[in-house]
């Protein structure tokens, strides 16, 4: 076994009975190897645990552990990948859910893949995270980051949203839309999908914008450089929400100023040996499928 990862530390995804017995079974295959194992705190709350494994908070996990092997879906692995963005050590995602483009080793190889990976035979990828920040009054009321997206959308009442981009302090338009996603490339096979953005390899350094449904059809998708600064300048008193990936929240008022910027902090993901991004596309998208005929 490679020495470089002695101990390593397991994040599951929550209140999920399939999930928990992939946990033990990796669990007793990490120590047959000769690895200390440590299991994430909410993941043993949530999964239960019997005591043969140290239970770890995410801030002791970072700065002592590994490895961190995450097994679920694409969700718990940008709960984990923002909980640890402060630290160096690498992640591995076993796919546990439906798509998986970010936990790319798949349930029914995770041993074998796992397996090599302690034995030193791995490829690592740096992703980049966005950090976000909304301003009141000359006051920081709230700020998260991302490592998908992160996206300012219309309240509850479903009606469209006004606001001002500003990119680097220039004013470039305002919009009535549905909201605006502020992409990273990891992100860009996620909501901005959907949206009808660009997928951008994940190697690429730059942050993408996409329109939600914009009140104008000349509103098209918008990449911009890595360094470049984002500014939403929320117009109206119609309710709007920012997003982090989807799991931070928070509802802004007329005149608060959302900034986007590419963190100074980053992801380290472990791929497979042959781990080919253009292989995860053509799965997850189905690209070169014949139709079905009826």
């Amino acid at each position: 076994m490679d020495e470089e990862f002695q101990i390593v530390a397991l994040v599951g995804k929550y209140q999920s009975a399939d999930v928990a017995e992939a946990l033990a079974r990796m669990a007793a295959f990490l120590r047959s190897r000769g690895v200390e194992v440590w299991l994430e705190a909410n993941t043993a709350e949530a999964v239960g645990c019997n005591g043969n494994v140290h239970i770890a908070s995410y801030d002791e996990i970072g700065e002592r552990a590994d490895l961190v092997i995450v097994m679920g879906g694409d969700g718990t692995m940008l709960t984990a990948a923002r909980a640890l963005a402060g630290f160096t050590l690498p992640l591995v995602g076993v796919n546990q859910g439906r798509l998986g483009f970010l936990t790319d080793v798949s349930h029914a190889d995770m041993f074998k893949c796992v397996g090599a990976i302690l034995d030193g035979h791995y490829l690592r990828e740096r992703r980049s995270l966005l950090e976000a920040g909304v301003w009141r009054n000359e006051e920081l009321v709230f700020s998260t980051t991302a490592l998908n997206d992160i996206v300012l959308s219309r309240g509850e009442i479903g009606r469209m949203i006004e606001f001002e981009l500003h990119v680097d302090g220039e004013y470039i338009y305002s919009q009535r839309s549905d909201g605006m996603v502020i992409s990273t490339p990891t992100g860009s096979t996620a909501y901005a999908l959907s949206a009808n953005g660009p997928i951008l390899h994940p190697r690429l350094a730059g942050i993408v914008l996409v329109p939600l449904c914009p009140h104008g059809l000349t509103y098209r998708p918008l990449a911009l450089a890595q360094e470049s600064v984002v500014d939403l300048v929320i117009l109206g008193k119609r309710k709007s929400v920012v997003h982090g990936d989807g799991q931070t929240l928070f509802e802004t008022r007329e005149g608060d100023k959302l900034y986007i910027r590419r963190s100074d902090r980053g992801v380290t993901l472990l791929h497979p040996e042959g781990y080919s991004y253009f292989a995860v596309l053509r799965e997850k998208l189905h690209w070169s499928t014949l139709p079905h005929l009826t």
